[in-house]
């Protein structure tokens, strides 16, 4: 199984998710969400394999979605103009995200975790 985890170091829920993900034996391939943004594409890609609302992919706590108001703006913008915000910058998406063959999870939810990569 191929796993991509997306996080920002600092992040604590992301030092929690990696610290569960290593006392787990599960191997993945770590990526800086803030040094390298998801595009578009994979952003696109990842919702639909995902079956969530795009609004489970915004850090709807986070500094910037608050600065720029964007719970406001959000209820008039298309699906493309909000996957385009989401890639403007990668402090703008939840995280940590995880993104196996079959599934992706936005957040850390142990429950949700377990069932996705435990046998």
């Amino acid at each position: 199984m191929s796993i991509l985890f997306l996080q920002y170091p600092p992040c604590s829920t992301c030092k929690n998710a990696k610290k569960w993900l290593d006392a787990h034996e599960i191997s993945y391939d770590s990526r800086n969400i803030k040094e390298e943004n998801p595009t578009a594409e994979e952003l696109a890609a990842w919702i639909k394999k995902s079956s969530l609302p795009i609004k489970r992919f915004f850090n709807t706590s986070g500094i910037l979605y608050k600065e720029k108001n964007i719970k406001n703006l959000l209820p008039d913008m298309s699906e493309d103009e909000q996957i385009t915000l989401l890639a403007s910058d990668g402090m703008l998406v939840r995280r940590p995200l995880i993104i196996g063959d079959h599934f992706v999870l936005a957040g850390f939810k142990k429950k949700e975790w377990e069932t996705a990569l435990l046998p």
